[in-house]
C-alpha cells in the first residue's frame, strides 16, 4: 500500500505554478467553471475573496464563469458585502424549498449543485485571509488538463499563529514551523489517523479536511453529502470508492490563513468526522451519536451534550428537481 501511495504522490500531486493561467484558458474551451463560497457570517473576508476571483479569473482571464455565494443564514452583512464585490448571492433556503434545510456546511454544498451549472464545481471557504486566486486556478487546473482526474483538493501549510508563506514569494515570508498541521488540529488528531488506518490509499492527502477542492459535476451529483462537518471526509472516501485513487489529485497552493475555532467547537467537529467515517465503515452499527463536553460554571464543571450531525443528503441526481433541470 505504501508503494501505491508513493506512486500516486508522484503522479497526482502538483503545484499551482505547474499550470499557468494561459495554459488553463487554452485548455478550458467550452468547459464551464462554477466557484461556490458557502458563507455564514463572513462579512470580514468574503468581499476580498469575491473581488479577487472576479478581478483575476473572470475579468483578467476567462477562467471562472460563475461565482456564487450561498448564504446559510448570516445575521451580519455577508450577503450585502458579497453582492457588492460581484458575486451572485443565493440564500440556502431558497434552493430546493420542498426539503427543509438542515444546519451545516455540507447542506449548503449539496444545495449549491442546484444553484450552479458548471461542469466543474470549485468550493472555497469564505473565511480565508490573505486570499490568493491560486486556490481556485490551482485546483481547477488538473480538471482542465487531465481528462482522467475527477476530484482535486488544495494542499497548503496551515499556520496557527502569524506565520504565513505567500505562494507568490515564499522566500520572503517568515519560516513556518515544521509540518503542515499546526492549524489543522482535527486533521492531525482525527482525520489523518482514520484515513491511514481504514483507507490507507488516501494517506497521501496533505489536507483531507480542507475546504478548497474542485470536482467534476458528473461525480459530485452521484455522491451523498453529509450535512455537517463530516462532508469533506465523506466526499473524499466516497469518491475513492466510486472513481478510484488515480482519479483523485492534490495541488500545493502555498499557505492558508483563516479564523480558528475554539477547542469545544473542534471537539464537535472531530466527533462528526469520526461518525461520518464510522457510517462508511459499517452502515447500521448502532452507537451513541452524541458528544458530551464540559464547561466550568459557578458551581463546577457543567456537562453539555451535543448531537453529532449524522444526517446525509442523497446523491443530487436522485432529486426530482435536479433531474428535471438536467432534462430541460
Amino acid at each position: 500500500m505504501l508503494d501505491e501511495v508513493e506512486r500516486w504522490l508522484t503522479r497526482r500531486s502538483w503545484s499551482a505554478a505547474d499550470r499557468p493561467l494561459d495554459r488553463l484558458t487554452a485548455a478550458k474551451r467550452c468547459t464551464k467553471v462554477s466557484v461556490v463560497l458557502p458563507a455564514l457570517n463572513e462579512e470580514a473576508t468574503v468581499g476580498e475573496i469575491v473581488a479577487a476571483i472576479r478581478r483575476d479569473l473572470m475579468e483578467a482571464v476567462p477562467l471562472v464563469d460563475e461565482l456564487v455565494v450561498i448564504d446559510s443564514g448570516s445575521t451580519d452583512r455577508t450577503a450585502e458585502v458579497a453582492a457588492a464585490a460581484g458575486a451572485r448571492v443565493v440564500h440556502r433556503d431558497t434552493i430546493l424549498p420542498r426539503i427543509p434545510a438542515l444546519p451545516g456546511k455540507g447542506e449548503v454544498l449539496w444545495r449549491s449543485l442546484l444553484a450552479t451549472s458548471g461542469e466543474i464545481v470549485c468550493f472555497v471557504d469564505a473565511d480565508l485571509k490573505d486570499f490568493s486566486t491560486d486556490f481556485v486556478s490551482g485546483i481547477v487546473g488538473p480538471l482542465l488538463t487531465e481528462p482522467d482526474v475527477h476530484f482535486v483538493k488544495a494542499m497548503y501549510d496551515r499556520p496557527l499563529g502569524a506565520e504565513f508563506r505567500s505562494p507568490a514569494s515564499p522566500a520572503a515570508s517568515p519560516p513556518l514551523p515544521s509540518g503542515t498541521g499546526q492549524g489543522g488540529r482535527v486533521t492531525e488528531l482525527v482525520a489523518r489517523p482514520l484515513l491511514n488506518l481504514h483507507w490507507p490509499q488516501l494517506a497521501g492527502f496533505v489536507q483531507p479536511l480542507g475546504g478548497e477542492y474542485a470536482v467534476r459535476r458528473s461525480l459530485l451529483e452521484r455522491l451523498p453529502f453529509p450535512v455537517g462537518y463530516g462532508v469533506e471526509l465523506g466526499l473524499l472516501v466516497d469518491a475513492l470508492h466510486m472513481v478510484g485513487l488515480d482519479a483523485l489529485a492534490q495541488v500545493d497552493v502555498g499557505s492558508r490563513r483563516h479564523r480558528h475555532q475554539d477547542g469545544l467547537a473542534l471537539g464537535r467537529m472531530a466527533a462528526a468526522i469520526y461518525r461520518t467515517a464510522q457510517l462508511r465503515l459499517s452502515r447500521g452499527h448502532l452507537v451513541r451519536p452524541e458528544l458530551t463536553q464540559f464547561e466550568r460554571g459557578p458551581d463546577g464543571f457543567v456537562p453539555r451534550t451535543f448531537p453529532v450531525d449524522t444526517e446525509e443528503r442523497p446523491p443530487m441526481r436522485e432529486v426530482a428537481e435536479y433531474q428535471a433541470r438536467r432534462a430541460a
